[in-house]
C-alpha cells in the first residue's frame, strides 16, 4: 500500500471499441473498466448493440461481429451503471480524447452531464519515458514487456493500461507517479503530443500559428492577436467538439510567427495557407479561376454583365467589375440569384437564349417583369441591374500609388488592392512602395478593403518619393 502522502484517487482504466472514429455518427460497441482502489482491482465489462452496421474493416480488428452484438443491451441500457462505475474516479485511457470523447457523446445524448478527470497514458508515457520515440500502445506494449491477452479488444486493452501503470509506478516510485499525474492534470487539455513547455512559448501577442502532423506535414493554420490563448482554446475545445479532437489527436508539432497587429496577421495566415496547403484549411487557400461580372453598354442601350475570367481579370485597375468569385459556376449562380430577387430577365442576362422578341421562361412563370418583350424599359432593367449588383463593386483603386497601413509597430504597403510587403523603417518603406510586382489575392482584398472602409478607423498613409511617415 502507498504511504499516505502518496494516496492515489481511485483510478479507473479503461478501453472502448465503436463502429469507426467520428464520436456523432458511430458508436460503441464494447466498454472495459478495469477500477484500481487502494490496490484492489475490479472489473467491469459489456458488449453493447450499436444499433447501427459494423463496418468489414472494424470486425476484422476487433474480432467483434453483428452476430456477437445482437441482443446485447444499448448503451442507453446500461447508462446509468456505465456513469456509476465512472463516478468518481479518474478517467485513464490511451489517447484518452478518443475514448472519452465517445463516452461523454453517448452520455449527452441521454441528456446525462459527464465531467470527470482525465489521464492520457500517451502523455503519461512521453512525461516518463522520453527517450522513446513512439508511445503508441503497441510500442509501449514492447518496451515494457507487457503481456497481452486480447488485443482490440475493451477489457484486454483496459488491462494493458493498468499493467502499463504498475510498470511506471514499479520504476518511478509512488511519490514520482503521483507528482507526474498532477502534472498531467493541471495541464489535462493538451495533446498528447504537445508539452507544456511548447505551449508555453508561444507569444500571447498578435500572430499566425502552424500545427503540424507526423514528418512535418502542415495540419492547420490559424490567426489571432493572442496566439497562446487561441492555441489553447482549440486544445480545450478538443474534449466536446469533434473537428477539434481530430485535430488534437494529429498535431505533433506547433510553429508561430509574431506580427505587428491583427491586419497582419490576416494577411500572413492568407498568404501562408495558399503556400503551404494545410489540410484543415479548405477557405482560403487559392483559386485558379477568380472571376468576376462587368457590365458594358450595348448599342440597343441594354447593359449586360460580361465575365470576365482570370486570365484578363484586373481588379484594382479594371471598373465596372463586381463580385469576384471563385470559379464560373459559383458567378453563374450569383447572377441567377440576383435574377430571380429582382424580377429581372435572364435572357437579357445572357443566362437564357430566347429567339428575338420572344418571351423568356421567367416571365412565363412571373419571375421576369418581361424587359425581353418590351414591357419594361431597358433603362429600368439596366438601373435594377446596376442597383443589385453595387453591394458586390469591385472599387478601383482609390489611390495614385501605394498607401501604407500603419499595423502595430509596422506599416503595410499595398497598391491596387494588393499587398507588397510589411516595412519596419523608413528605407523599406520606400522599397517596398516602389514595387511593381502585383499579386491579387482575393482572401487579402477582403482583409485590406475592410480595413480601409470598415466602420473602424484604419490609419491610411499615401505614399510618393518622398515617403515622410513613418511612426
Amino acid at each position: 500500500m502507498n504511504p499516505p502522502d502518496t494516496e492515489f484517487p481511485v483510478l479507473a482504466f479503461v478501453d472502448i471499441e465503436t463502429t469507426g472514429g467520428n464520436s456523432e455518427r458511430d458508436r460503441i460497441t464494447e466498454i472495459g473498466i478495469k477500477t484500481l482502489d487502494q490496490g484492489q482491482e475490479t472489473v467491469w465489462e459489456s458488449l453493447l448493440d450499436p444499433q447501427t452496421f459494423i463496418p468489414q474493416n472494424i470486425q476484422r480488428l476487433t474480432g467483434i461481429t453483428p452476430d456477437m452484438v445482437a441482443g446485447q443491451p444499448p448503451f442507453d441500457e446500461l447508462a446509468l451503471q456505465i456513469k456509476k462505475e465512472l463516478e468518481g474516479k479518474i478517467f485513464v485511457a490511451h489517447n484518452a480524447r478518443f475514448d472519452y470523447g465517445f463516452i461523454k457523446a453517448s452520455f449527452k445524448r441521454l441528456g446525462l452531464d459527464f465531467r470527470p478527470k482525465v489521464l492520457c497514458t500517451v502523455k503519461l508515457s512521453r512525461l516518463l519515458f522520453p527517450q522513446q520515440a513512439r508511445h503508441n500502445l503497441d510500442t509501449i506494449i514492447a518496451a515494457h514487456g507487457l503481456t497481452v491477452s486480447a488485443r482490440h479488444r475493451a477489457l484486454g486493452d483496459a488491462d494493458l493500461l493498468l499493467q502499463f501503470w504498475r510498470v511506471c509506478e514499479k520504476t518511478f516510485g509512488p511519490a514520482r507517479l503521483l507528482e507526474a499525474v498532477n502534472e498531467l492534470l493541471g495541464s489535462v487539455s493538451l495533446p498528447p503530443h504537445i508539452s507544456q513547455s511548447v505551449v508555453d512559448a508561444i507569444p500571447d501577442t498578435p500572430g499566425c500559428y502552424i500545427f503540424y502532423g507526423e514528418h512535418k506535414a502542415p495540419l492547420y493554420i490559424g490567426k489571432s492577436i493572442t496566439m497562446r490563448s487561441r492555441v489553447m482554446s482549440h486544445f480545450q475545445s478538443a474534449l466536446t467538439v469533434r473537428k477539434e479532437m481530430k485535430l488534437s489527436q494529429q498535431v505533433h508539432h506547433i510553429e508561430w510567427i509574431e506580427t505587428g497587429g491583427e491586419l497582419s496577421a490576416l494577411i500572413l495566415e492568407a498568404k501562408l495557407i495558399k503556400e503551404r496547403m494545410p489540410s484543415a484549411n479548405i477557405k482560403l487557400r487559392r483559386s485558379k479561376d477568380l472571376c468576376a461580372w462587368q457590365l458594358s453598354p450595348e448599342p440597343s442601350g441594354l447593359q449586360r454583365p460580361t465575365l470576365i475570367t482570370h486570365k484578363h481579370l484586373q481588379p484594382g485597375f479594371q471598373d465596372h467589375l463586381y463580385g469576384l468569385f471563385s470559379n464560373k459556376k459559383e458567378a453563374l449562380g450569383y447572377l441567377a440569384a440576383v435574377a430571380k430577387k429582382y424580377q429581372l430577365c435572364e435572357a437579357l442576362l445572357g443566362l437564357e437564349k430566347v429567339e428575338e422578341g420572344k418571351p423568356c421562361f421567367g416571365y412565363q412563370v412571373k419571375q421576369c417583369q418581361g424587359a425581353c418583350i418590351g414591357q419594361v424599359s431597358l433603362a429600368v432593367h439596366n438601373l435594377k441591374l446596376q442597383t443589385a449588383l453595387q453591394l458586390y463593386k469591385v472599387p478601383v483603386w482609390p489611390f495614385e500609388g501605394a498607401v501604407a497601413i500603419k499595423d502595430g509597430h509596422s506599416m503595410l504597403v499595398i497598391n491596387k488592392w494588393c499587398y507588397l510587403g510589411t516595412a519596419n523603417d523608413h528605407d523599406e518603406l520606400d522599397d517596398i512602395a516602389r514595387s511593381e510586382d502585383f499579386e491579387f489575392d482575393l482572401d487579402i482584398y477582403k482583409v485590406v478593403k475592410k480595413a480601409m472602409t470598415g466602420s473602424h478607423k484604419t490609419h491610411v498613409v499615401k505614399l510618393s518619393s518622398h515617403t515622410s511617415t513613418f511612426d
